[in-house]
């Protein structure tokens, strides 16, 4: 079920009989039609491993199940929404940043250490982002969240990305992350932006960017 973007900062679903979606509880504006909303304390399609991945990231709300025959509105804190579609291939998202995706995509979690070892873990515990990451894997669509609008940046050979932690939102394709700092260790402990981190992404595929390091 395909979003349409009302504007910058809404879209709308489509909800037909014997489908689902899942969104951030809170992101419901205005909806028509016969439409339930009920809270997923299993984390979606992922089950309970999605879940505890959830929670290690921060995010202590349950996703909402939203079933029925109707439209639905979804918003969040008048942040920009950005639409992203999959087609069979893995979305990697912060969790925080997930405002409503099809329920027909497989959810589960990455841990960032594993693409980016020891540094992939300090870009959790010292830039106060989640070592888990969430992943949507099929056919649908995605509503993420974001500050100031997003900016889709391509990655291919000899096109490596450098991406400050903070405005990282998500990525695509078959890409490689890991952290690398411009200080030293002990300079870099205790910083959390800008240039002492940078995420770099290689491989081929796109990341999306922010236009701005608040975190949401």
């Amino acid at each position: 079920m395909p979003f349409r973007e009302i504007n910058s900062k809404m879209v709308e679903a489509t909800v037909a009989p014997g489908q689902k979606m899942f969104s951030q509880r809170g992101a419901m504006l205005a909806y028509r039609g016969d439409v339930t909303f009920t809270p997923n304390m299993a984390g979606g399609q992922g089950g309970v491993m999605s879940m505890i991945g959830r929670r290690v990231a921060g995010e202590s709300t349950p996703l909402m199940t939203v079933e029925g025959n109707g439209t639905v509105m979804f918003g969040h804190g008048g942040h920009h929404i950005q639409v992203i579609g999959l087609s069979g291939d893995t979305l990697y998202v912060e969790a925080d940043r997930l405002l409503a995706f099809d329920g027909s995509l497989e959810q589960g979690t990455m841990f960032m250490g594993a693409q980016g070892g020891v540094m992939g873990m300090v870009r959790g515990q010292v830039t106060g982002q989640g070592l888990f990451t969430t992943t949507l894997k099929g056919h649908g669509s995605v509503a993420v969240m974001a500050h100031g609008g997003i900016i889709e940046l391509p990655i291919g050979q000899g096109r490596t990305v450098h991406v400050d932690p903070q405005a990282y939102v998500a990525h695509h394709g078959d890409v490689r992350n890991k952290l690398s700092t411009a200080v030293g260790w002990r300079d870099m402990v205790g910083r959390g932006s800008g240039e002492a981190f940078q995420l770099e992404l290689s491989g081929n595929g796109a990341v999306y960017v922010q236009a701005s390091e608040e975190k949401l």
